[in-house]
């Protein structure tokens, strides 16, 4: 099972680059999510924009391989579509934000585990509210290599909705994304 962390925004919203600032124990945001992402899964490749060098070099750090993806300013759905045709063919995919630090390790690990037991999706949910990471199998490979815009995976788990599984945790940060500053302060929404 290989992890994705997508650390290709552009933080436009954030008004400074989100993912390199520091949380209140110093840590970046990415790195956080990372490290999450690494004590969940052995493998992790991290997707960064051109010009990134110091964020890439901190993921470096954390265990990750990083693929830098070209074309990451058309949108979440290339730079997801970047790091599959990078991995290649997998058992599957699980895939987080890098903007979402607060996920637990036995969240991914639960996801994960759904998508290693034959689940085709597999997401999180806390409370009703589905939340991240998604897993996706393998067999929609060809299918993420695809991918363009700015929706990521949220077109392939519209079209194959039947077959998600919903994986019910109590990890409210699962829903819990930074877009702005003012969202490092603000409890995740239930």
């Amino acid at each position: 099972m290989l992890g994705i962390l997508l650390a290709a925004g552009a933080s436009s919203r954030f008004g400074a680059d989100k993912l390199r600032h520091a949380l209140p124990h110093g840590v970046m945001i990415a790195v956080q999510a990372a490290r999450h992402l690494r004590k969940a899964l052995p493998q992790v490749l991290a997707v960064v924009r051109p010009g990134q060098d110091e964020l890439a070099a901190a993921l470096r750090a954390e265990g990750c391989e990083v693929v830098v993806c070209e074309r990451a300013a058309e949108g979440m759905g290339e730079s997801l579509a970047c790091a599959v045709r990078a991995a290649g063919a997998r058992e599957g995919y699980v895939i987080a934000l890098a903007d979402m630090p607060f996920i637990r390790p036995s969240t991914i690990v639960a996801v994960s585990e759904a998508i290693a037991g034959g689940a085709a999706l597999a997401a999180p949910y806390f409370h009703t509210k589905r939340g991240h990471p998604v897993g996706i199998s393998g067999r929609y490979a060809l299918v993420l290599e695809r991918l363009t815009g700015d929706e990521g995976a949220r077109s392939v788990l519209a079209a194959h909705a039947a077959e998600l599984i919903k994986v019910p945790v109590g990890d409210p940060g699962v829903l819990r994304d930074i877009d702005r500053p003012e969202d490092l302060a603000r409890p995740p929404r239930a």
